[in-house]
């Protein structure tokens, strides 16, 4: 992911304007599924800004000092997580999740040789391939109205034209049949970063919100939660430790992660393997699943604390096809899933037969495979 932020100076010099404009941000971010032009400014800008968004996306010039200066700084970036045991063990854990040259495998930020060899030529038959009305999706939140929204759109947008983008169908991920473990040994530094994981459903499933409660219940914010309690609390082991998950357009992964004392790396995946066997047989208890739907539900409203974050829930709601009135249905789809939901989930997907597992760091051990 990259973001790039402009300044309130150069928003307004790019628009020859005499005034300077205050509280404007601007970021280009892009994930596996979108690429996002998001602007923060004042009420008062809006049109201005959203004129400058709009040739952003209609019409960017893609200099080639300014795409020789980007490509640094990914390779640079791409060097520094070579040196990383955290990303080597990510990168690697995808690898293996998502096999055979799946998309969800190859690196996020590209290999070295890959973005060398990305020229001013490549971005821009990007862009007429991929960047059309039939793709785009406008999210404006804050104080504005909606007919000077629609009036906005319509001569920012309205005159754009290009071909409907190709759609593109992504294999399913390769359900695993075998644990899988690799160590990257890093004999250089003083931590070792542990990757565990398996790949769980789509966004789509009816089962996301139970696997939602499942990931909560299992370590989501790193202190509480299972893994948190066994392996850093109580017995000590880890510098952190937290399970992650991300159900997407194809079957996304759930993942354990934690960094370790490099003598504590075997006791630690133990300790791993015996949270997601105990899991995985017994489910939640009652008082389990209550917390963590009170603190899910109770959380909701942190979600839309900003405008900006509104906008973004709003774009997630709208690619996923959620519905506009997501927000309001959320608790009461958290709320309805029940002991046996969570159970299912869990005996559908937790397995330590089938695991993922990478090690990255100061640490040797014998291994099916070793890089």
């Amino acid at each position: 992911m990259s973001t790039e932020m402009v300044r309130a100076e150069e928003v307004h010099k790019s628009y020859g304007r005499t005034e300077v404009l205050k509280g404007v941000s601007l970021s280009v971010t892009a994930n596996r599924h979108v690429l996002t032009v998001a602007c923060t400014c004042l009420s008062d800008d809006f049109d201005a800004m959203l004129e400058l968004v709009g040739d952003i996306v209609t019409q960017p010039s893609f200099p080639g000092d300014e795409i020789e200066k980007r490509k640094g700084e990914v390779l640079n970036a791409i060097r520094q997580d070579e040196d990383n045991p955290a990303a080597m063990a990510m990168q690697a854990l995808f690898a293996r999740l998502y096999p055979d040259g799946h998309p969800y495998g190859r690196p996020a930020k590209g290999r070295v040789d890959t973005v060398n060899r990305i020229t001013r030529n490549d971005i821009l038959a990007f862009h007429r391939a991929r960047f059309a009305p039939s793709s785009l999706m406008v999210v404006i939140v804050g104080h504005v109205s909606g007919d000077r929204v629609a009036s906005a759109a319509a001569r920012v947008f309205g005159g754009w034209y290009a071909p409907e983008a190709d759609g593109i169908t992504l294999p399913p991920a390769p359900a695993a049949t075998k644990r899988a473990e690799l160590v990257i040994p890093m004999m250089n530094k003083a931590q070792a970063d542990i990757a565990y994981g398996f790949t769980t459903i789509t966004r789509s499933d009816p089962s996301y919100y139970a696997y939602t409660l499942l990931n909560n219940a299992r370590g989501q914010y790193g202190i509480g939660g299972r893994l948190g309690d066994s392996i850093r609390e109580r017995q000590g082991m880890a510098y952190y430790v937290f399970s992650s998950f991300d159900a997407n357009v194809v079957e996304g992964p759930l993942i354990i992660r934690a960094g370790v004392n490099p003598a504590n790396v075997d006791r630690a995946l133990a300790s791993i393997d015996e949270e997601v066997r105990r899991m995985a047989a017994g489910g939640l208890e009652a008082e389990e699943l209550a917390d963590c739907k009170q603190y899910l539900i109770g959380s909701i409203p942190r979600l839309l604390e900003t405008n900006a974050a509104i906008a973004m829930f709003l774009q997630t709601a709208e690619f996923f096809g959620l519905g506009l009135d997501h927000d309001v249905r959320l608790p009461a789809l958290l709320d309805a899933v029940t002991l046996e939901d969570v159970k299912r989930a869990a005996q559908r997907t937790l397995d330590i037969k089938r695991a993922s597992v990478v090690v990255a760091g100061p640490y040797q051990r014998p291994a099916r495979e070793r890089i």
